[in-house]
């Protein structure tokens, strides 16, 4: 791989900026300052760093967020921040995005990569991958909101009906919500239609990836090798 594609990718700037820190002698490539960007590098064995810091390279990132409310789940807000907001500016230039969305007022796992493919099949509802959520609501949870929620619920507006769900009850006001879509406002809305409106919504896991706990709002980490394997047996890829 040239080492300005390398560089680039990597999120240290634009080609054209690239090239002006090889120019200026900031790259080294294995202790030797190079001056051409077609200087190819393996990525495997080769030793870069740029002002005096290694660069490890991956082509793919994979981030686990504990989304706070009042942020979006969109890599442009305009008026509002955004998940990308929250990411040191080494990420922000990877152009990572939320895979799916989460509501302003909604917290709890967020799944952001740069890896399109991943992203699109886990989402997919042919896939089945489960999203668990924990809900509070205003209203007194029956076992005929069960019964709804794995009949799946009908929404009048779309003309759509959500495949079968699970409501797991934890007390009178508090539940355990599983589905396999991600439909507008999905999960306030079959709790809407058995008449409860949710006061409190935090999604706690996506297939085999779970909240971690000790993650703070608007707290990330990089996942786990085990993790990456994880997500990606969750979306068809192993």
């Amino acid at each position: 791989m040239r080492i300005d594609k390398f560089l680039s990718n990597m999120g240290i700037g634009s080609r054209k900026e690239v090239k002006k820190y090889i120019k200026d002698g900031l790259v080294l490539v294995n202790g030797e300052v190079i001056n051409k960007p077609t200087k190819k590098v393996d990525i495997d064995k080769d030793k870069v760093e740029f002002q005096n810091e290694e660069l490890i390279y991956e082509e793919y990132i994979y981030l686990m967020m504990n989304k706070p409310q009042g942020v979006i789940s969109a890599t442009e807000g305009y008026s509002y921040q955004t998940v990308v907001d929250l990411l040191e500016d080494k990420y922000q230039k990877r152009d990572i995005f939320p895979a799916g969305r989460l509501d302003k007022d909604t917290e709890g796992l967020m799944l952001l990569t740069n890896d399109g493919r991943l992203a699109h099949s886990l989402l997919s509802p042919k896939r089945g991958v489960i999203k668990k959520y924990y809900a509070q609501v205003d209203g007194v949870l029956e076992e005929k909101d069960m019964e709804a929620f794995e009949k799946g619920i009908y929404f009048e507006e779309e003309d759509i009906h959500t495949l079968p769900g699970k409501l797991e009850i934890l007390s009178d006001h508090e539940c355990y919500v599983y589905i396999q879509e991600g439909k507008y406002h999905q999960v306030k809305r079959m709790l809407a239609h058995v008449g409860k409106e949710v006061t409190y919504l935090k999604r706690l896991s996506m297939g085999s990836l779970k909240l971690d706990e000790d993650l703070l709002e608007g707290e990330y980490r990089s996942l786990t090798e085990k993790e990456v394997e994880a997500i990606k047996k969750d979306g068809g890829q192993q």
